[in-house]
This record gives C-alpha cells, structure tokens and sequence, in this order.
C-alpha cells in the first residue's frame, strides 16, 4: 500500500504478498478500509517511536528536537530513493473521499502529530527559543501542514530539496525568535 497506493492495491494483491488465504483476510477484517485503518495504525506507531528518540529527546535543546525529527524522517525518505512519501498522507490524499473510516482516523492521527510538534513548541517558548506571540498548537499544526506538502512534492520530484526548502526556509520563519 506505501509502495503502490491504497485505491490501486486489492485483496487478493493483499493477501497474495501476505501469503495467507483470502478468508484469513475477512475473518480479521469486515472491509478493506478496516485494514487500512490497522495500516495506519502501524505506521503512526512507527512514527510514534521517532518522535519519541527526538521530540522527547530531553538532552537536546526543544528547536534541535524538531530539527532532528525532520533530519530523522528526511534520512528515512533518503533510504527509499525519496519514492513513497508519507504513508498517512498519500492515504488522505486517496481515501477520504470514499471513506468516512479512514478520513476519521487520518483526522485523529493528524490531531495527535501536531500535538507533538506544539508540546515542543510549548517547551521552546519558555526556553526563549521560539516567538512567544504564536499559539502552539497552530504553529505545530501549521508546520506538520508545511512538512505535508513538501513531502508531497519529494514524492513528485524524487528529490530531497523540497525537504529541505522546508527545513531551511519554512521551519525557521514559523518559529524564529524576532
């Protein structure tokens, strides 16, 4: 589903790559949107364990922890010829439009990511690290929007600069101290 897509990929495609019979798929999943919700849910907590090795990475700094979950992710793209973009982003980009189940849960996904970028936020605040005058959780929002599209675009392009255009241009103009 990274690789080719969740409207493209069908069951028995599924089932065939997982090596397990087609009712195997059925007794564990009443429809193929309840299994890209359990997709997704394994790549957020995946996402989840990098965010917890830099975000919560309290012997750094609260902006070099962003820093480093952005350089964690790009190295991750790097890794993949910069071909797959983000899991949960190409799904939003594919799935919302016929299916409330997957929208939902792309939407509390999306919820709690940026919480994470506004509790860092938060923290650079009172390290006098980031502008006090922003809201927290709209700047963590508005940067995972940010991170979103170049991701996107990295997709398209199959090349890192847009990652790093936001790592250089976005990611300090959002939260640099005046």
């Amino acid at each position: 589903m990274h690789h080719r897509g969740f409207s493209t990929v069908g069951l028995r495609e599924i089932t065939a790559e997982a090596g397990v019979a087609q009712g195997s798929f059925t007794n564990h999943f009443a429809s193929k949107e309840e299994f890209g919700v359990a997709v997704l849910d394994h790549y957020f907590d995946q996402l989840r364990a990098v965010m917890a090795q830099t975000l919560e990475d309290e012997s750094r700094k609260p902006t070099e922890r962003l820093g480093a979950y952005f350089e964690h992710i790009t190295d991750l793209f790097a890794s993949g010829g910069w071909r797959y973009g983000c899991l949960a982003g190409n799904m939003g980009l594919e799935a919302p439009e016929h299916s409330e189940l997957l929208r939902q849960r792309l939407s509390e996904i999306f919820a709690e990511w940026s919480g994470h970028f506004a509790e860092v936020i938060r923290k650079a605040q009172k390290a006098d690290e980031v502008r006090a005058d922003l809201d927290p959780e709209e700047a963590g929002a508005a940067l995972l929007e940010a991170w979103q599209g170049a991701m996107l675009r990295m997709k398209i392009e199959r090349s890192p600069a847009p990652l790093d255009r936001f790592k250089r241009v976005i990611f300090p103009a959002v939260l640099s101290n005046p």
